[in-house]
């Protein structure tokens, strides 16, 4: 679905109903990433309105010319909320770089989000400052490389732990199909303004109690986890979990390990604790 006004046009997809999640993308991929991980966890029990957006200049979200900064990326997505849960409470989910922005948010929506879930978060922006481990494949497939092409291997081979064919069928239904509509010249321009991290620190001052998780993988020679564990003194409800054998792209490596650990998630939203 298209929404356009006056200052900004995006995509999203929406699935069930109830109260509303808002789910966020990392850098790159659009909303399919995190739908085809999401939606099978859902039951007519657990009754939350998905809302799955693709980020400006990913997906079929148009860049927009304004969007200079992670600071007006991060107004771009409030006026998502704006536009589509204007005032209501909500719950939150962000992968990588929608983790980030989804930090931001708390700060003028953190009394009407209701859960946090942040999956591979980046914590620090600037990748030169993050702690992360070398790049390790724990499973490895050479003919199925093989048939690849090169541009579609040294994607898979560059980000990949667990290099085999169910993972690689996800990886290109789910994220490399999102990573090839992106406008990299859009995003790149914001990195090479220093534009990528925010102004102000989102954890300052900050204490988030309601449900939240945090997954990471120990693997995740992107984002990392050590970074994360840093969080856990602004989310005193957070569980926090390091799965071994997953990289940046735990919901497919460790697929049941990260839908138990999200539906406990629910559970804990659903209490009220």
């Amino acid at each position: 679905m298209l929404y356009s006004d006056n200052y900004i046009t995006f995509n999203y997809e929406e699935a069930g109903a109830g109260k509303p999640m808002l789910i966020i993308h990392g850098n790159g991929p659009d909303h399919r990433m995190m739908m085809a991980c999401m939606e099978p966890l859902f039951s007519r029990q657990n009754r939350y309105r998905r809302i799955y957006i693709d980020l400006p200049g990913m997906g079929k979200s148009p860049a927009a010319e304004w969007i200079r900064s992670s600071d007006d990326m991060l107004r771009a997505v409030k006026m998502m909320v704006e536009a589509l849960i204007p005032g209501e409470h909500f719950a939150l989910v962000g992968q990588s770089y929608g983790g980030y922005l989804a930090r931001g948010l708390l700060r003028d929506y953190g009394r009407i989000i209701d859960g946090l879930l942040l999956l591979c978060p980046c914590i620090i922006a600037e990748p030169s400052k993050r702690v992360v481990p070398p790049h390790e494949v724990m499973v490895h497939d050479e003919a199925l490389l093989e048939e690849l092409s090169e541009a579609d291997r040294e994607e898979f081979n560059s980000i990949a732990v667990v290099q085999n064919r169910e993972i690689w069928e996800r990886f290109d239904r789910e994220i490399l199909c999102g990573l090839k509509l992106a406008d990299e010249a859009f995003m790149e321009s914001i990195k090479a303004s220093g534009g990528y991290p925010f102004s102000f620190d989102p954890d300052a001052g900050l204490r988030f109690d309601k449900p939240s998780l945090i997954i990471t993988g120990r693997q995740d020679s992107l984002t990392g986890f050590k970074d994360a564990w840093k969080l856990l003194d602004t989310f005193p409800h957070a569980a926090f979990a390091v799965l071994d054998r997953a990289g940046h792209n735990l919901q497919l490596e460790q697929e049941e390990l990260f839908g138990m650990m999200t539906q406990e998630w629910l559970a804990r939203m659903n209490s009220g604790n």
